[in-house]
């Protein structure tokens, strides 16, 4: 008896995702034949898109490499100076922190007011 209703609930729901994967099929929809064939129109950037482009700006074709960087690397001391702007930086902002920290416990917080009690 218990075998039945599991099958039969297999079966409706097997029958729902079949269903479902239909209807979002493009060549099954019914809608179709209502809205049209669907075919997108090209559609006209605004004139404020348009002016913000760069001059060619299309996409790189399939199977062309990108062209050379002009940057280079760092060198090796440059890359020391960095890493030292950045632990200076680092020690500076803790500082901050800490000195922020010192001033939060300086400050005694307010009391909480006393509310009436009520009867």
């Amino acid at each position: 008896m218990i075998r039945r209703y599991k099958l039969a609930r297999m079966s409706i729901l097997a029958t729902g995702v079949a269903v479902a994967a239909a209807g979002c099929s493009g060549d099954l929809s019914p809608m179709r034949a209502v809205y049209g064939s669907g075919d997108a129109k090209p559609v006209k950037a605004p004139d404020f898109v348009e002016n913000s482009r760069k001059d060619g700006g299309d996409f790189m074709p399939v199977g062309v490499s990108a062209p050379a960087r002009q940057i280079r690397a760092k060198s090796s001391e440059g890359t020391k100076t960095l890493e030292a702007e950045l632990e200076g930086a680092r020690g500076r902002n803790e500082a901050k922190g800490r000195a922020a920290a010192s001033a939060g416990k300086a400050t005694t917080p307010a009391k909480p007011p006393v509310l009436p009690r009520q009867e």
